[in-house]
């Protein structure tokens, strides 16, 4: 019996040590490569694009940035891989990127069977439509017998197939491997509407040979939380994702921003001498030194600061903040307090 306790104990103590060690198997690896390797889409304004020096913007990159900032000290220390919608879990489920930040939606099927976790959502989306002017079009539910273009591998072609089948209207798909061959055939004429999320929609149509002929209809048709998405059981990678997150937006929640943070050292409010570090050891508890969010702020900024440059009323998009503004203005993003 003591031999078999002996046995059961050991055994257990080995299993926690796996656990552990593979807990901080990302944070090690990207440590000792000097680098975060950071899944992107190369092709979507605002949220991910490279120019032609190479030289990545957008929404979801500085997401990677503040990342990089909480970990190096340097927004600067990652490297961008571009993917397509088909390739972007394949590339993450094998090692090839640390962290997926590519305008994918949280879902449940995503959550349970590929491996993944969603740590938290940088922007709460919906799928719309966008058609010609002259279809003479107001609403997506005069689509009756249309052909849509969309892109394979994405939750859209799911929402597309569930909106025209509650509304008992026919439709014809017209499905592509890439968002950029199937906006390319919308613009040439090969199909009367094309169907993304709504932040898709605007950016693509800065694209079109002709915007202004084009208006994107104001129905949304489904939830599309988009977020980071990391590999499953590596908790503390997921912590450093997640907070990365909540710490811009209760930066921006406490009026901290990029030029005053600095400053902002000396605050003697209770919150912010945690989430910059003077005070508690709150970094430590997620395997970064304890001034990660300083870091972050200093380089990127706080949530709203990266919203507007992006994608915002200081960008070509000019998407206002809607569901993104934060709590306390009626909107659903909600920073978790630093305690």
């Amino acid at each position: 019996m003591k031999k078999a306790l002996v046995t059961i104990a050991i055994g257990l103590a080995a299993s926690v040590a796996a656990t552990a060690a593979s807990a901080q198997a990302t944070l090690n690896a990207v440590k000792q490569r000097g680098t975060l390797q950071c899944g992107a889409n190369p092709s979507l304004a605002g949220f991910g694009v490279p120019d032609a020096q190479g030289n990545w913007t957008g929404l979801d990159v500085e997401f990677c940035r503040a990342i990089s900032a909480a970990i190096f000290n340097d927004p600067n220390k990652v490297r961008f891989i571009p993917l397509s919608a088909k390739d972007r879990f394949t590339a993450l489920q094998s090692g090839e990127i640390d962290v997926l930040v590519r305008n994918s939606t949280a879902t449940m099927s995503r959550d349970t069977s590929l491996g993944l976790d969603f740590p938290a959502i940088n922007y709460f989306d919906g799928q719309g439509f966008m058609v010609r002017k002259t279809l003479g079009v107001a609403s997506a539910k005069e689509l009756s017998g249309a052909s849509v273009c969309t892109q394979q591998g994405t939750t859209t072609e799911l929402n597309l197939a569930d909106f025209f089948r509650a509304n008992n209207l026919k439709y014809e798909v017209v499905a592509f491997a890439t968002a950029d061959e199937t906006f390319k055939a919308y613009d040439a004429g090969r199909c009367d509407a094309f169907t993304t999320d709504a932040s898709g929609l605007y950016a693509e149509r800065l694209k079109a040979t002709n915007p202004d002929d084009h208006i994107v209809l104001p129905e949304i048709i489904s939830k599309e939380p988009l977020g980071p998405v990391v590999r499953h059981a590596d908790n503390q990678w997921g912590d450093i994702v997640r907070w990365t997150h909540f710490a811009m937006l209760n930066a921006e929640e406490l009026g901290i921003t990029k030029a005053n943070v600095d400053q902002m050292l000396k605050s003697d409010n209770p919150e912010i001498k945690r989430l910059l570090g003077t005070e508690g050891k709150y970094g430590e508890a997620i395997g970064l030194t304890n001034d990660w969010a300083y870091r972050i702020i200093k380089h990127v900024g706080n949530y709203g600061e990266s919203f507007e440059r992006n994608v915002g009323q200081g960008s070509r998009l000019k998407i206002q903040r809607g569901q993104n503004a934060l709590w306390t203005k009626g909107g659903l993003q909600y920073g978790l307090p630093v305690r």
